[in-house]
C-alpha cells in the first residue's frame, strides 16, 4: 500500500496485486500476449491505489509513441483514406502519427525511412513502397513495420492489401456481362521499375487472367500510364488514335480513370455510351455527380486500421509475419453499360459517319 499522501508507484501496484513489476509495465504497456486475468488483476490494483502512470516516465520506458507513415504520393486521395484508417485507430491507443512523402527514386525513399528510424518512430507502415523485398525485410529486422498496398508475405514485416486478383476479375467479369469484349487495362507504370506484390503488378495479373477465363485472350490490351490525371489523358490520347478502340477500360485506379473521362469528353466521346470506364479504389471524388465513377472498393479506412493494429501488436512484442487480404466490392455508378450497338468505340463511329472529332 502506498504512504498516505504518496503517489503510489508501480511497485506499490505490484505488491497489491501479488505480481511483478515487469508484468504491472506489461499491461501498462498493453504488451501483447497478456491474459485478461492478469490484466484485471493488475487493473484493479491500479484502482484501488489511485495509480496513475506519468507520460513523461511512460516515454522513458522506452517509447516515443509515435507511429511514421510513408507514402510516395499526396497527390494520390486514396492514400488520405487509408491515413484516416491509420491515424484513428493509432490515436485512440495514444499514440501521434507522422507523415512523410519521397517521390523521386529509390534512394529517397531509403533516407526518408531511415530518417523515421533514427528520429526512432515506434512502428512504421510503408504504404505502396517500391524497391526489393530484401531491402523491406531489412527494414522489418530493425523497426516494427507494415506493408500497406503492397502483396505479401514478408518474414519480419506484415502486409495488408485488397484483393487485386479478385478486384480486377469483377471489373473484367462485369463488363464482359454487359456485352464487351475488347477491353482495355491502364497499368501503372513510374521510375522505379515494378516489384512483385506492387498493386500494379497484382491487378493486371488479375485482369490478365480474367481476360483469359473469359476466352478473351487474343483481346488483352495492357496499357501502361501512370496513375495519375496526366497518365490517365495520355492513355486515352493514345485509344483515341486506335484503329478499332477497345469498347471499356479497365482503369488500375481512379485518378487516370478520371483523366480519361477529361479526354474522352474533349473528343466528344460518351462516356459510357461510346465507352465504359471502370476505376479503382473508390476515392470520394467518384461518387460526385456528373463524373459517378463505376469503380472498386477496397474498403480504405478499414485497411489503414488494421494496418495500425498489426502494428501496434509488433510494438507490443508479436513477432510472427501476419499477411492479410481485404476482400473487394464492386461499386456500380454510370460509366460502364453495354458497347455501342454498331460494335465500335467513338472515332470509328464518327469514321462510319464521315467525320473525326477534332
Amino acid at each position: 500500500m502506498a504512504e498516505q499522501g504518496k503517489r503510489a508507484t508501480i511497485a506499490d501496484v505490484a505488491r497489491h496485486a501479488g505480481v511483478s513489476q515487469a508484468a504491472v509495465s506489461k499491461v501498462l504497456n498493453d504488451g501483447y500476449g497478456l491474459s485478461d486475468a492478469m490484466r484485471a488483476k493488475v487493473e484493479a490494483a491500479m484502482e484501488a491505489l489511485g495509480y496513475r502512470p506519468s507520460a513523461m516516465a511512460r516515454g522513458m520506458r522506452g517509447r516515443g509513441y509515435t507511429l511514421g507513415v510513408f507514402l510516395v504520393d499526396l497527390r494520390n486521395t486514396f492514400f488520405s483514406v487509408l491515413i484516416d484508417g491509420i491515424r484513428d485507430t493509432a490515436e485512440a491507443q495514444g499514440y501521434q502519427v507522422f507523415i512523410g512523402q519521397a517521390r523521386s527514386g529509390l534512394d529517397a525513399q531509403r533516407r526518408l525511412i531511415e530518417a523515421m528510424v533514427d528520429r526512432r518512430m515506434d512502428g512504421l507502415v510503408l504504404i505502396a513502397p517500391f524497391g526489393p523485398a530484401e531491402w523491406l525485410e531489412e527494414v522489418g529486422r530493425t523497426t516494427p513495420t507494415v506493408v500497406l498496398g503492397r502483396h505479401g508475405p514478408g518474414r519480419n514485416y506484415d502486409t495488408v492489401a485488397s484483393d487485386d486478383i479478385a478486384g480486377s476479375g469483377l471489373i473484367v467479369d462485369h463488363l464482359v456481362s454487359l456485352g464487351h469484349r475488347r477491353i482495355a487495362h491502364l497499368k501503372h507504370v513510374g521510375d522505379e521499375k515494378n516489384q512483385p506484390g506492387m498493386p500494379q503488378e497484382v491487378r493486371a495479373q488479375g485482369y490478365i487472367e480474367a481476360m483469359v477465363r473469359n476466352g478473351l485472350q487474343d483481346d488483352i490490351d495492357v496499357i501502361e500510364a501512370r496513375w495519375s490525371r496526366e497518365g490517365g489523358q495520355r492513355a486515352a490520347e493514345l485509344i483515341l488514335d486506335y484503329p478499332q478502340a477497345p469498347t471499356a477500360i479497365h482503369a488500375g485506379s481512379d485518378m487516370p480513370a478520371l483523366g480519361a473521362m477529361e479526354v474522352f469528353s474533349r473528343a466528344n466521346w460518351s462516356v459510357p455510351g461510346d465507352i465504359s470506364i471502370v476505376g479503382y479504389d473508390n476515392i470520394p471524388m467518384s461518387s460526385m455527380h456528373p463524373l459517378s465513377l463505376t469503380t472498386i472498393d477496397q474498403a480504405g479506412t478499414e485497411m489503414g486500421s488494421l494496418a495500425a493494429k498489426l502494428l501496434l501488436e509488433r510494438i507490443k512484442g508479436r513477432t510472427g509475419p501476419i499477411s492479410t487480404l481485404v476482400t473487394p466490392r464492386l461499386v456500380l455508378r454510370s460509366t460502364a453499360a453495354p458497347p455501342p450497338a454498331h460494335g465500335t468505340a467513338g472515332a470509328d463511329r464518327q469514321k462510319e459517319l464521315g467525320g473525326v472529332p477534332e
